[in-house]
C-alpha cells in the first residue's frame, strides 16, 4: 500500500509542475518575441543610418573627384541641403 500513497503523491505534483513549466515556457517565448522585435528595429535604424552615411560619401566623393569650374557653387548648394 505504500506504493499507492506515493503514486497519489506524484501524480498531482507532475501535474502542478507540468503547469509551472508551461507558463515558464510562455514567458520565455514572449522574452523572446520582444528582444527578437527589438533586434529588427535596431537593425532598421542601422540601416537607414548606413543609407545616409553612404549618400554623403558619395556627395564628398563627386566634389572630391568634380574638376569643374563650378565647384564652388555646388559646396555652396550642398550647404543649404539638411543633413537627414
Amino acid at each position: 500500500m505504500g506504493i499507492w500513497h506515493f503514486v497519489w503523491v506524484v501524480i498531482p505534483l507532475a501535474a502542478i509542475s507540468a503547469g509551472v513549466l508551461k507558463r515558464w515556457f510562455q514567458l520565455q517565448e514572449r522574452k523572446l518575441d520582444r528582444m527578437s522585435h527589438d533586434t529588427v528595429e535596431r537593425a532598421a535604424q542601422y540601416a537607414a543610418k548606413t543609407e545616409r552615411l553612404e549618400q554623403r560619401v558619395a556627395v564628398l566623393e563627386r566634389i572630391l573627384t568634380d574638376r569643374s569650374t563650378h565647384l564652388g557653387d555646388e559646396i555652396e548648394r550642398l550647404r543649404g541641403t539638411p543633413i537627414n
